[in-house]
């Protein structure tokens, strides 16, 4: 069967992870791989600081936590997407209300977005889906107009632009995953990167249960979300193909496009002309028109040795 998706794993991430166990990097308070693994995704993405995490999830999570959003709050996020954007509200208190997605891209629709805000709102989660960008210069408009945070969700955008600017150096803060089926993996695991000196040092504190002075004074609840030394390593080894990973993704997308153009009734993933889509996942939409139903192709490719899966139930 081939697989919908496989990690790009070798030799060199199974001797970083190695070599980081025999260092004694097995948690996250030791060793140079964390640090310097944060180090070089910020230089990847173009921001500041980047701040390691257990997941894509508590890396929403912490971002929300650390923007200040808790009860009573409204945030405003994309409608498809994984739950784990709406979690992030929900876990801190906030109310995640869903914005509907556009046709084209299927991401969330700009043109729903201030029709959505109340006095609640407080904050935007845009997803950037299966790889394609969110036309964040517009979004950073809409969210100024209203003083809302925004808090991009990369978890499937690693590399993508905005004519020419990296997902996850516009808003306040970005969220990426580094889960086995993303575009570099860890295993698990995620970051946060940000310009903001002050929100970089509220976010390491809550992942690391809010330690005060004296160390074991703790004046609020922070979390255990730390990315554990041979993880970090692992992902070291990943940024030094990821170029290769995306590139390798864009190309693949292109013969698919190629392939598929001329057959009514199957849409197939854009590329707007301001955007560098990653192809995280080639997501098709089967029309009406196509002739057989989106579950009979996907029987149909199955009994071919081809898998294929649907994606995300809309919140809304």
């Amino acid at each position: 069967m081939i697989a919908v998706f496989e990690p790009f794993i070798g030799e060199e991430e199974e001797q970083a992870v190695v070599a980081a166990i025999r260092r004694g990097e097995i948690s996250g308070s030791f060793g140079s791989s964390i640090p310097t693994f944060e180090a070089r995704f910020a230089q990847f993405v173009g921001t500041r600081h980047a701040v390691a995490c257990t997941s894509g999830t508590t890396a929403l999570q912490l971002a929300v936590a650390a923007a200040g959003i808790g009860a009573g709050d409204e945030v405003l996020v994309s409608a498809s997407t994984n739950i784990a954007t709406a979690l992030a509200a929900f876990h801190n208190g906030a109310v995640a209300v869903p914005v509907d997605s556009e046709d084209v891209t299927g991401n969330l629709d700009l043109d729903l977005v201030e029709g959505l805000v109340s006095e609640r709102t407080r904050a935007i989660i845009p997803v950037h889906l299966f790889g394609h960008p969110v036309d964040m210069d517009r979004l950073m408009e809409i969210a100024a107009r209203h003083d809302l945070v925004v808090i991009e969700d990369c978890a499937e955008s690693h590399g993508a632009t905005v004519r020419g600017r990296t997902t996850g150096s516009f808003g306040a803060m970005g969220c990426f995953s580094f889960y086995a089926n993303k575009i570099i993996t860890t295993g698990e695991g995620g970051m946060v990167t940000t310009d903001d000196d002050e929100l970089d040092a509220r976010l390491r504190s809550l992942r690391n249960l809010a330690f005060g002075q004296p160390r074991f004074l703790h004046r609020e609840a922070g979390h255990n979300f730390r990315m554990t030394g041979y993880q970090a390593a692992m992902g070291l080894a990943q940024l030094d193909r990821i170029d290769h990973i995306i590139e390798r993704k864009r190309a693949l997308a292109h013969s698919y496009d190629a392939l598929l153009a001329d057959i009514p009734g199957i849409r197939t993933p854009p590329e707007l002309d301001w955007a560098r889509n990653v192809y995280w996942m080639y997501a098709i939409v089967v029309e009406d028109d196509f002739g057989v139903t989106r579950d009979e192709l996907m029987a149909h490719l199955h009994e071919r040795g081809i898998g294929s899966r649907t994606f995300f139930c809309p919140m809304n």
